[in-house]
């Protein structure tokens, strides 16, 4: 296996070779891709999706067309503030209550018209959404280093919102797309049931647990300090 970093940095650069990257460019972040509104297209037209009522979806760009065709679908949409920087950490939109769809979708957009929740307040989540650097077919996942993906999800598991039976899925492109046992995958890491690019739909084995909660040794008195919900929640 290799290490994270590079793992980045090589997918940045294929997607960039590849001549797929899209604004606002591709390092240090889940890059947008050329082929993310088919890639939500295919996840779309997914069991998975269709039968979701409330999906928690990331708040990048290239998962805005996911979000954008949940609402249009009637779906309840979770969003993370980002970083968790507010206490009430969450964004709730439900389409019911929205004018314009396509601009509640965007992070702007959301964080003018969502309903600020706490994480207790989220309620069961059918489907999770997450944004990836790199994905494999063993269902392993590389995200840009915050580790906010699999936090958001150890919180929600502790709360019993999450199980390890809730799908969690991607779009990618296709140059994202590494082989087996390439990302390297740790214990509070969250693995994939599916992801869907520009060209295909993929399922994936589960090859890896799930974590079943926040793995406190892994939060700096720093990053906690930043993070006002789980502060309070894990106290000193």
């Amino acid at each position: 296996m290799s290490d994270k970093p590079s793992l980045r940095v090589a997918r940045w650069d294929a997607l960039k070779a590849a001549g797929a990257a899209r604004f606002p460019g591709t390092k240090g972040r889940i890059p947008n891709f050329v082929g993310a509104e088919k890639a939500a297209e295919r996840l779309a037209r997914s069991e998975l999706f269709q039968r979701a009522r409330t999906i928690k979806c990331n708040p990048d760009s290239p998962q805005r067309p996911v979000r954008h065709a949940a609402l249009k679908a009637g779906k309840t949409v979770i969003m993370a503030v980002p970083k968790l920087a507010e206490r009430d950490c969450f964004w709730r939109l439900d389409p019911a209550a929205l004018d314009d769809l396509w601009k509640a979708s965007s992070i702007k957009g959301a964080s003018a018209v969502a309903v600020p929740i706490a994480e207790d307040s989220v309620g069961p989540i059918d489907l999770i959404v997450t944004g990836c650097v790199a994905v494999s077919p063993d269902g392993a996942r590389l995200g840009k280093g915050g580790g906010y993906s699999d936090l958001e999800y150890a919180v929600l598991r502790e709360l019993a919102l999450v199980d390890a039976d809730t799908p969690i899925v991607t779009t990618v492109h296709s140059s994202q797309v590494l082989e087996p046992k390439t990302i390297p995958m740790e214990s509070h890491d969250i693995s994939l049931d599916l992801y869907c690019t520009e060209a295909e739909l993929s399922r994936c084995e589960r090859a890896f647990t799930r974590p079943k909660g926040v793995d406190r040794s892994l939060l700096s008195a720093e990053k906690l300090a930043a993070i006002p919900a789980l502060a309070e929640r894990l106290g000193d």
